[in-house]
């Protein structure tokens, strides 16, 4: 069946024949919602964006201004989704809806292009991949990020691409190219080698030998690639052996740095990560509890346990000189890791600038406003 006969449609008393449904959700700018046998159980909300560019609240940590998700909501499924609560804001649910619920910014492209020749746009980084992943399986059918890739490099906007999708290599001809033209940043999550483990837990993602392949494809095309190491998981895949055996096989792939860290628990996150452990683990339910109290985080013992044990693999595999929270001494604020990324992430040009700016504030005596993590769509 042709995906555009795949329009859900209307129920009035009496249907006119194939009438797609004009407004199945109070979503701004819905074209429709469509459902088709390649995507058993993914409803695709199609919707004309007025705007893609977001500007990162003021105070953020993130290392970047602007951001561009051309999807909400994320079929990678990964359970311990940060970003499941910015779904609710749709009036969707955090769990379920976010895996299944897709919402399609289908002229991200176009808006883009008249976003970006504003005389007012000053060509600061612009990250992707920073709320849901770009390069989900639906990247296939709309093939938005040519588009957003080509208008960024044009306009001479230095980018970043945040992705656990291997369709990321339909496009490295096309980033080799973008990347001639201004700086690039590339950064793959990847925090397991556990083939079983991911299939539970991120069910809707390519598994780990897979990512692991992007990584050393991205490398061989002369492209930098960082890894986010994150969330590791208590009791799960925080062993020695998976820790050493997550960094050697980073390292074996070429990754240009790597960033770890534990996992966050959010609302939002936090329900359906506990649904999840009491149906899959339920030995570790209590344990998780305890470890993470009412709050979002696990305890700060725990993460300084953890950072020794990465800084030692770390170490042990090459990663000593790259950035990455866990080589460091943590902060009493846990937010401070989420802001840390790792070389090749980060175009060159635009994380100077960042440092120059930086500096700048603290010879002016800056505020000190440290702000949360940033929800970004």
């Amino acid at each position: 069946m042709r995906w555009d006969a795949q329009a859900l449609m209307a129920r009035p008393a009496e249907p006119a024949a194939n009438a797609p449904t004009p407004a199945l959700l109070p979503l701004a700018g819905l074209v429709r919602s469509i459902t088709t046998p390649e995507f058993a159980g993914i409803t695709f909300h199609e919707v004309t964006a007025k705007s893609v560019l977001n500007k990162v609240p003021a105070g953020s940590r993130m290392p970047f201004e602007w951001t561009i998700n051309p999807y909400r909501g994320c079929s990678h499924a990964c359970v311990y989704c940060f970003a499941r609560k910015s779904h609710t804001y749709l009036d969707f649910d955090a769990g379920l809806d976010f895996d299944s619920q897709v919402v399609v910014k289908v002229n991200a492209a176009e808006v883009l292009r008249k976003e970006l020749g504003k005389p007012s746009w000053t060509r600061p980084q612009v990250a992707l991949g920073t709320n849901t992943d770009p390069y989900q399986r639906a990247e296939g059918r709309y093939q938005l990020m040519p588009g957003i890739i080509t208008a960024l490099a044009e306009s001479g906007t230095p980018l970043s691409i945040l992705t656990k999708g291997t369709l990321l290599a339909r496009d490295i001809p096309l980033l080799k190219s973008a990347a001639a033209q201004v700086p690039v940043g590339l950064g793959i999550s990847l925090a397991m080698t556990d083939e079983a483990l991911s299939e539970t837990i991120e069910p809707g993602t390519p598994g780990p030998r897979a990512r692991l392949k992007l990584v050393s494809r991205l490398r061989e095309a002369g492209l930098p690639c960082g890894v986010m190491a994150m969330p590791i998981l208590p009791w799960l895949s925080d062993s020695d052996e998976a820790l050493d055996a997550l960094f050697a096989s980073l390292a074996a792939a070429g990754a240009t740095g790597v960033t770890a860290g534990a996992l966050y628990l959010k609302p939002g996150t936090r329900e359906w990560f506990m649904k999840w452990i009491a149906a899959n683990h339920p030995g570790l339910a209590g344990r998780y509890r305890r470890l993470y109290g009412t709050g979002s985080y696990a305890s700060k013992e725990y993460r300084s346990w953890l950072a020794g044990k990465v800084r030692y693999f770390k170490a042990r595999h090459g990663f000593t000189n790259t950035s990455g929270f866990s080589h460091r001494d943590l902060e009493d604020d846990p937010r401070s890791e989420e802001a840390e990324y790792p070389e090749g992430i980060i175009p060159q040009a635009a994380a100077a600038r960042g440092k120059s700016a930086a500096a700048g504030t603290s010879a002016a005596g800056g505020n000190g406003a440290s702000g949360g993590q940033a929800t970004l769509f």
